[in-house]
């Protein structure tokens, strides 16, 4: 066989092996031997009499994926027509219709978040689907704070600002904004006017007798008094003469309903503003009124036509039911899905509240980075773009879906490439002396592969660098390896200050030849220290790395891609020192 032949069947067996690597890498994250091997002879099988020499080529292969930066690698993917290709039109992701838009008219739709503390992911999908509808059908939007509890969920004065940025970092924008608890008079004057029609009371009785009362399914004693006597005695609650938990006003339902928590529930109740009071009204209210009579009258009040909320809430639409009854108001449209939760991070504002409470220091702050707060997830280098994608891929769906963090990465990564500026990061850095190369040297390499993010130097005055003692772990001496974008090396020997190389060619082609593995440095005399902060379940551990010398140039917040490292977002620039917060790879 003449020697081209023989050169055709090797480039052949190469193009097969590199199909399949790259197919292995992008899906399990690292491309073994064994099952690219075994693809590449199921696909040759004609040449299976060579298993030796494909076992050789299949190895190189390897070598040469495994290390190519993400980027490196989907654009080869491309290239190969494993991926769709990045230009290829997004498909639009289309919500399903809202039921009986044609009866309202107009979509109104809102979120009302309790600013206790800043909104979650979960929080987050009530958000992002109202805005959508509302936009969808060209209607309105409302953002309204349901703070009318001031002693069980104290509302928190910057969770109205935090919310309010969230929002709009989110790509939410909304039309009118109301807070409830400047709304008290209207809430009265409904209250007021229940009494007056005979749907509503004031109850005296404590609180465990009106349970035995509720639980038997009979009346308490005070629910048959006359409407002229209880808007005498709301008077009285209004002016003060009773105290927390000797008064409450109640609406009339079905005493027999199956559910005890349907049967004339709260409507209002006292609470102490002097011990409790209101971050934004002081003490000058004592009757508040509760989630389920302020929501529904301010959904009527402000014409909302659909509320879509979590599933959780169902029983509260049975509650609020009865006001619409009584009032002669037509109840909105609900649409009730899912909860949402997010693998690995913490979702509940209870939890979180307490620990930020009892152990501050163990916390970076309501926006720490393993909470999945939206201002957490900001934090950690997560874009609005990825968060709306994941709530919109769930829709209306009624299922609890719990995300994985793999899945958010993936979507996130795909959001952020375009935009990551590349930077060389080195981990666990040893020292390597290059001999036979001439210095100083300035080379200048782009930001980015593919877009114009421009261009950053990175000056080498002495031939000494940086790599990551993990790309040597495999590197025997007499080994070539690539210093990505500016030459190869071969390894010579270990000394006391680190690695002895020597200058071994200067071109990619020569790299690949020798299936030389392509690694990130970083130059000894140009460089910064940098903080690497990375998640590990409820821990962070902080791992100390060298930087070129170019993130200074940068900005806080700004995120980046560490090459072959992942994505990070700039925590921190001081003059000697770069912290950042390690997204996801």
């Amino acid at each position: 066989m003449s020697s081209q032949s023989l050169d055709a069947i090797k480039q052949r067996i190469e193009n097969v092996a590199l199909k399949y690597a790259v197919e292995n890498r992008l899906r399990y994250g690292e491309a073994k031997q064994g099952p690219v091997m075994n693809k590449v002879l199921g696909e040759l099988k004609e040449f299976r009499h060579l298993a030796k020499e494909i076992a050789g080529i299949v190895s190189k292969v390897l070598t040469y994926v495994n290390s190519l930066s993400m980027t490196e690698l989907k654009e080869l993917a491309e290239k190969l027509g494993l991926v769709e290709s990045r230009e290829s039109k997004k498909e639009e992701r289309v919500l399903p219709p809202l039921p009986n838009v044609d009866m309202w008219g107009n979509v109104v739709t809102r979120f009302a978040p309790n600013p206790d503390f800043p909104i979650h992911l979960g929080n987050a999908r009530a958000a992002i689907l109202s805005h959508e509808y509302a936009r969808m059908y060209k209607g309105k939007f409302i953002l309204r704070f349901e703070d009318t509890d001031p002693r069980t969920k104290p509302p928190l004065p910057f969770s109205y600002l935090i919310i309010e940025k969230d929002l709009r970092w989110l790509g939410i924008t909304w039309d009118e904004k109301y807070i409830q608890s400047m709304r008290m008079d209207k809430y009265y004057s409904i209250a007021k006017k229940l009494i007056e029609l005979g749907y509503a009371y004031v109850d005296l009785c404590k609180k465990d007798v009106f349970r035995e009362y509720r639980n038997a399914g009979k009346a308490c004693p005070h629910r048959d008094m006359s409407p002229e006597q209880h808007l005498e005695l709301f008077d009285k609650v209004i002016a003060g003469e009773f105290g927390e938990g000797e008064a409450v006003i109640r609406i009339k339902t079905d005493l027999s309903h199956p559910d005890p928590a349907i049967r004339d529930w709260v409507m209002f109740r006292i609470i102490d503003t002097t011990r409790n009071p209101h971050p934004i009204v002081g003490d000058r209210y004592r009757l508040w009124p509760t989630y389920n009579f302020a929501a529904a009258v301010d959904d009527h009040l402000m014409g909302i036509t659909h509320i879509l909320r979590g599933k959780e809430h169902a029983l509260n639409t049975a509650k609020q039911i009865y006001i619409y009854k009584y009032l002669g108001w037509r109840y909105p449209e609900v649409v009730n899905f899912g909860r949402v939760g997010l693998e690995g991070l913490i979702l509940s504002k209870t939890w979180i509240k307490n620990q930020l409470k009892n152990n501050p220091e163990k916390f970076m702050g309501f926006d720490d980075i393993r909470f999945a707060t939206i201002s957490g997830l900001r934090r950690r280098g997560i874009v609005p773009e990825t968060i709306k994608e994941i709530i919109l891929s769930l829709g209306l769906s009624p299922v609890d879906a719990r995300i994985s963090w793999v899945n958010l990465a993936a979507i996130n990564r795909k959001n952020v490439d375009p935009i990551a500026k590349r930077i060389f990061v080195i981990c666990n850095p040893v020292k390597v002396v290059i001999e036979g190369v001439e210095t100083p040297r300035e080379i200048e390499i782009p930001f980015h592969p593919a877009k114009d993010l421009g261009k950053r130097k990175l000056v080498l005055a002495k031939p000494e660098v940086y790599i990551s003692s993990k790309d040597l772990e495999n590197i025997n001496q007499g080994a070539v390896i690539r210093l990505m974008e500016l030459f190869n090396i071969v390894i010579e020997r270990n000394s006391k200050d680190g690695i002895i190389a020597k200058y071994h060619s200067a071109s990619l082609d020569e790299a690949k030849k020798w299936g030389a593995p392509i690694i990130q440095w970083v130059p000894c005399n140009d460089s910064i220290k940098v903080d690497l902060l990375r998640v590990e379940g409820m821990k962070i551990r902080k791992e100390h790395c060298i930087g070129e010398s170019s993130l200074k140039t940068l900005r806080e917040g700004e995120i980046i891609q560490m090459v072959r490292l992942g994505f990070g977002k700039i925590e921190k620039i001081s003059k000697a020192r770069i912290s950042i917060i390690y997204s996801h790879e």
